[in-house]
């Protein structure tokens, strides 16, 4: 009897490669159809045309799942800033450089698929609820998930201004970018309370004028902010 023989390494690292792919699609698929994130492995399982074990080989918790749909989603962001960050004036100063290519980068495209994830639409299209700045249009779970996908946006954008400012202070720049990302974060919210979270030319000039502000309050710093005192 012939001895069978093993699939080489590079097929097995093929088809690894295409069921993680399956079990992300598939996620993002139902998180899509659902408007959330409370589907089951057997659900996620059907729908990637995986076993149960196939999925939790790649990922340990759907938690984890979720969180990598989350992170390929804002990875566009991640990808626009590296690009313009190449790009940007060596004669400015490190934070505007990553301000000029925060403001740039289309932030509004992956801000309303994911609201659009977590909330029901009217029949035009547009969200009936909004991530407000309470959160209560999410349950806990989902915020915390949210919460841990801006974070670790900002500490992939942190990584990424390093590389291109090799001799920058790693924790100035960990500052910088978690309060720059923080920052995009409350503007979310108030761009979606402003606008009801609706993409169109109006509501972009909102985000840019909301986003303008948040850099400029850190650029200046929040001792120049007035009081309300008489």
């Amino acid at each position: 009897m012939a001895e069978q023989r093993r699939p080489p390494a590079d097929r097995r690292e093929a088809l690894k490669a295409r069921h993680r792919r399956a079990i992300i699609d598939a996620a993002a698929e139902l998180m899509t159809e659902i408007g959330g994130t409370d589907f089951t492995v057997d659900q996620l399982a059907a729908r990637a045309d995986v076993s149960r074990r196939t999925v939790f080989n790649h990922f340990k918790t759907v938690d984890d799942i979720t969180l990598e749909v989350f992170r390929e989603m804002l990875g566009v962001v991640l990808d626009n800033v590296d690009a313009n960050l190449g790009a940007a004036d060596g004669r400015t100063s490190m934070f505007d450089r990553v301000a000029a290519a925060l403001r740039v980068t289309d932030l509004v495209t992956p801000i309303t698929e994911l609201t659009r994830i977590f909330h029901d639409e009217d029949e035009d299209g547009r969200p009936t609820q909004i991530l407000d700045l309470g959160y209560r249009a999410l349950d806990p779970r989902q915020a915390v998930l949210f919460e841990r996908a801006i974070t670790d946006l900002g500490t992939r954008i942190a990584a990424t201004t390093l590389r291109h400012h090799p001799s920058a202070d790693p924790l100035e720049v960990d500052l910088m970018c978690g309060a720059l990302v923080g920052g995009a974060l409350a503007v979310v919210r108030h761009w979606a309370s402003t606008t009801g979270g609706v993409d169109s030319p109006e509501s972009r000039r909102v985000w840019d004028t909301l986003l303008d502000r948040m850099i400029a309050t850190y650029r200046d710093g929040f001792g120049a902010l007035g009081s309300d005192a008489s």
